[in-house]
């Protein structure tokens, strides 16, 4: 069943407005008894019986026959139902009460005899896709066509024939749409791969015989979803100043068909053209693809408050009877305004600046560029320009190890090149410092050992100060800015440090050291002695001494000497080689300084003898144990055979038996009469005599 809107034909003619239920509609109906080209006013029927006659009323405006109903504007269209008899009624919505049937004694049929065609008003298609533009028509009696034509129109709004359909067979004419059209089984056009060129109307003639020639028509809708929307912003900062209205931003949008339009927000509002205030220029332009691309330029005025806003385009397009769009990305323009207010501020790495601390002086504008900074320093009654020490065109000012003199009032000063506009702003610098740190020792004369001092620390500070002693190591001694010492002694000598430290400001601090001597006569506390060396070999003597004033270093002999200070400790070093006379009489180190002198002998031992000597000492000693051990195991030897009787008062005699050759026979001989005393003894325990004791032989047999 095919609905009809307004303006679509309906029983051969056409709804010029139709009204709501229970109103007049109008309706021409070329085919009425009343003359043709007629309107007459009918009124829509409360009941059946209130249907107008035929022809004059048009009383075909509900349905005729066939299979067709019209659509009311406002209300759901009415349906097509079949009764039991197989009669056709015309129903609508519960409000719209039962109409006759085309066929029924109650309904007109002034248009019943004609041919009807009813085709889309409209048809839209993608480019690229495939269109399909059906035709339907009736024919009275159910009389079947005699042909079927498809044109379209071209732009000379002539109809070009596309196909020819009769009973004996379908013909295609040779045109540009030849390779892309195909008709389906209820003789239906389609267009394949549609272009931009095929936005046009087409139209389906039917011819039916004696019922004459009828013709409908249907405009081919063809678009294409433009692309998202590119965005760009104006490259060039924009003045609050400008003299004219400035180019904010540029919209584009490509591949499009029909033409969008497009649309400019800000901040989520839609812009309107305003005069002397936002201007809007657009340029549509067809590619050679049949596409549009439709750009976008707006033009508006900008205040301070801008430099946040957000600009973005809207492309708006229509498709399937619906407004579709499509946004672009946010963008900011670069807003150029003067400056309002300055702020110089102190950067440091601590809060409180100490001296030695490194400073950053920073200025920083509000206005967009930022404007050209100068920084000055107060001196008395003048300003000491700084701005060649800072950084170039970045409002920084850095102090490098500030002190004392680092103090005072900074002033940074700026200038708008836009209108010469000029801001100052200034701050004060408090440096922390610590000076004149001094020590005194008490009493300031020659110090002596035994002696007592007193070292005492001062210094100046504008916060409160606290004092400490330490030694060169660095360890605490004292708290207090007084260190006692008692008893002095070269060991004593040292140089102390005393350390201000201003507990108010973490990290300043500073230190004084002071060196307390102690004099003295030289005392010789290393020497090399004694030394063993060899004759003729080269040697180094080692003489160290202690002694304040710087003593001197004296050897008895000669030679090539090094000497090391080391506070009051005095090293010498004597490289010589060893002679005879050097052996046999040593050498001497002599200290001296105005206090006194001190001497020591160094003694050198010949390393030969003395290695000549330790081993003949040796080799004797290693006889007598050989000996012991061999006279031990022969008495052993007897003791066990019972020669020698365990226990027994008086001598023992040894015969001297003949020697065999089968018999062992040990012979001991010795030297020194002394030795064999103290070795050979009697059982008894009693010592031989010397003279008995030269040469004696022991029977070793069994």
């Amino acid at each position: 069943m095919d609905v009809l809107s307004a303006g679509s034909s309906c029983c051969g003619g056409t709804w010029e407005s139709p009204g709501g239920w229970g109103h007049a509609a109008s309706q021409r109906c070329p085919g009425d008894t009343a003359g043709g080209d007629t309107t007459c006013q009918v009124p829509w029927p409360e009941t059946m019986g209130s249907v107008g006659a035929a022809g004059s009323e048009c009383g075909c405006h509900c349905c005729w026959a066939g299979t067709r109903c019209v659509e009311h504007k406002t209300r759901s269209a009415p349906q097509l139902l079949r009764d039991g008899d197989g009669d056709r009624l015309c129903l609508g919505s519960p409000s719209f009460p039962l109409l006759p049937a085309s066929n029924s004694k109650f309904c007109p049929t002034a248009a019943a005899s004609k041919l009807e065609i009813s085709m889309p008003a409209v048809v839209e298609v993608e480019i690229g896709g495939t269109a399909r533009i059906e035709c339907n028509f009736y024919i009275p009696e159910n009389a079947s066509y005699t042909y079927i034509d498809w044109f379209y129109v071209d732009r000379s709004n002539k109809q070009v024939r596309l196909y020819h359909i009769t009973a004996n067979g379908i013909l295609e004419d040779d045109t540009d749409y030849k390779k892309r059209l195909s008709l389906d089984g209820d003789r239906a056009l389609s267009i394949s791969a549609v272009t931009a060129q095929d936005a046009r109307t087409f139209v389906c003639q039917v011819g039916a015989g004696s019922y004459g020639v009828g013709e409908n028509s249907t405009e081919l809708s063809v678009y294409k979803v433009p692309n998202t929307p590119e965005i760009e912003p104006a490259s060039a900062g924009i003045s609050v100043h400008s003299s004219v209205v400035p180019e904010i931003a540029k919209c584009t949008s490509k591949n499009s068909f029909p033409p969008p339009n497009i649309t400019w927000h800000k901040n989520g509002e839609q812009l309107h053209a305003q005069e002397n205030q936002v201007t809007i220029q657009s340029t549509l332009t067809r590619e050679s693809s049949g596409l549009y691309t439709v750009s976008s330029t707006l033009y508006a005025p900008v205040t301070r408050e801008d430099r946040h806003s957000r600009y973005r385009c809207t492309v708006h397009y229509w498709l399937r009877g619906q407004r579709r769009a499509l946004e672009s990305r946010e963008v900011q323009v670069n807003i150029f305004y003067p400056t309002e207010h300055l702020k110089l501020q102190v950067v440091s790495s601590s809060a409180l600046v100490k001296e030695g601390d490194n400073v950053t002086l920073v200025c920083e504008a509000d206005g967009n560029p930022q404007p050209v900074f100068s920084f000055f320093k107060k001196n008395l009654n003048e300003w000491q320009d700084l701005t060649l020490l800072a950084e170039p065109d970045s409002g920084v000012l850095k102090l490098h190890e500030v002190d004392k003199s680092s103090n005072g009032t900074y002033k940074c000063q700026s200038l708008d090149l836009d209108d010469m506009s000029q801001i100052e702003e200034d701050v004060d610098l408090v440096v922390n410092y610590i000076e004149g740190v001094r020590v005194k020792m008490e009493p300031s004369s020659t110090l002596r050992e035994g002696d007592s001092v007193t070292l005492s620390c001062d210094a100046f500070s504008p916060v409160g100060l606290k004092y400490q002693w330490r030694d060169e190591k660095g360890k605490k001694l004292v708290d207090g800015n007084q260190l006692y010492l008692s008893n002095l002694t070269f060991e004593t000598s040292n140089t102390f440090s005393c350390r201000v430290m201003a507990p108010s400001v973490p990290g300043l601090e500073q230190s004084k050291k002071v060196s307390v001597a102690v004099e003295g006569k030289p005392r010789i506390v290393a020497i090399s002695s004694p030394l063993y060396v060899r004759q003729d070999e080269v040697i180094n003597l080692t003489c160290k001494a202690i002694a304040f004033p710087r003593p001197t270093v004296q050897w008895s002999i000669n030679g090539t000497t090094h000497e090391y200070m080391d506070n009051q400790h005095i090293a010498s070093n004597l490289t010589v080689r060893v002679s005879h006379d050097l052996l046999q009489a040593g050498a001497m180190c002599r200290v001296s300084n105005s206090l006194g002198v001190s001497e020591k002998h160094i003694q050198l031992v010949d390393q030969k003898s003395t290695a000549e000597s330790q081993g003949v000492i040796i080799v004797a000693i290693i006889v007598a144990i050989l000996v012991v051990a061999v006279l031990g195991a022969v008495i052993y030897f007897l003791h066990k055979k019972g020669k020698i009787p365990c226990g027994r008062a008086g001598k023992q005699d040894i015969t001297k038996p003949e020697a065999r050759k089968d018999k062992i026979v040990v012979e001991v001989k010795s030297d020194k009469l002394s030795e064999e005393a103290g070795l050979l003894q009697g059982a008894n325990g009693e010592k031989r005599a010397a003279a008995d004791q030269s040469e004696k032989y022991i029977d070793l047999r069994n």
